[in-house]
């Protein structure tokens, strides 16, 4: 049984579900989950958690992400990005590259982001993607996202590539879609590629067919990231007691005043008196103590 996080890169064409799916025959194991959806005409970086890693997977999901995208200017589609059926067509060869960029660039900061009607979040338990498929729209509240820097690396009309870094929940191809629309002539999401989630980069990221290989030749725990490598940032806190290891070993909230951080939300990684990693706990000023978030000791 494999535990922790395997950075996946997605390839075109799979979705998500396959990649997890494949994923579960190369580990040999049933318990394997992704950590946040990517298109199937996207690639790049899916983490994948495994084992006692599954009860990572909605932490890594709040991660900060980065793109590389293509906006295509003057076409619209019912998905905002080039798999949909085309709604509109604009002349863009009047733009000039100067007013582009102004454009692009004026997204830098928060806005408020309408979700797609083609996503997997649920309204009154259906997703939209499912009432978009019945030919249905409704009325989706803005949420705030927040849009960190971009870069524009390629800028050939009517075609743009940028780079953004952004906060959890950000839908780029919206994002290509309200350009468009700041510009008054439309604009759709061309290519997707998502070049880091969190700690998660692409560089560092294994195919399906890499991995497939690493288990052929005996080395694909090679490609597993230990829970407790996830969280080497965090503040050690050890149990130096056996009242402080029971409660440690048995999940449960403690008092501790020995040189971590009390700032309310301080997050460490909490080990027993053996050294054996236990989970993350966070600092409650409500409650003045450290309690739980994740607990790896134990089960499956």
């Amino acid at each position: 049984m494999y535990d922790g996080i395997i950075n996946v890169y997605k390839e075109k064409g799979f979705t998500s579900h396959d990649a997890v799916a494949k994923l579960r025959g190369i580990l040999g194991q049933k318990k394997v989950g992704h950590t946040g959806t990517l298109d199937p005409a996207a690639e790049g970086v899916l983490p994948v958690c495994a084992g006692k890693g599954t009860r990572l997977c909605d932490m890594l999901t709040d991660h900060d992400k980065e793109y590389r995208a293509v906006l295509l200017l003057g076409v619209t589609t019912d998905t905002q990005d080039m798999t949909g059926e085309i709604v509109s067509r604009s002349e863009a060869g009047g733009l000039s590259e100067a007013e582009v960029r102004e454009a692009v660039l004026s997204f830098e900061g928060g806005y408020e982001q309408v979700p797609p009607m083609y996503s997997a979040l649920k309204v009154n338990g259906k997703r939209l993607y499912e009432l978009a498929r019945e030919g249905k729209e409704i009325e989706r509240p803005a949420r705030p996202v927040r849009l960190y820097e971009i870069v524009i690396e390629e800028l050939t009309l009517p075609e743009v590539r940028f780079r953004v870094s952004c906060s959890k929940g950000t839908y780029i191809r919206t994002l290509c879609h309200d350009i468009g629309k700041r510009l008054g002539v439309g604009g759709c999401m061309k290519e997707l590629c998502r070049l880091r989630v969190g700690r998660f980069a692409s560089e560092d990221a294994w195919t399906l067919s890499e991995l497939q290989a690493l288990k052929d030749t005996g080395r694909l725990s090679e490609a597993v990231i230990s829970l407790e490598a996830v969280f080497a940032e965090l503040p050690r806190l050890q149990a130096d007691g056996e009242a402080l290891d029971r409660l440690i070993r048995n999940g449960n909230p403690f008092r501790y005043t020995k040189g971590v951080p009390f700032a309310p939300g301080a997050a460490v990684r909490v080990y027993d008196r053996a050294g054996m990693f236990t989970g993350v706990y966070e600092y409650s000023e409500e409650k003045t103590m450290f309690c739980p978030r994740k607990i790896f000791l134990g089960g499956n």
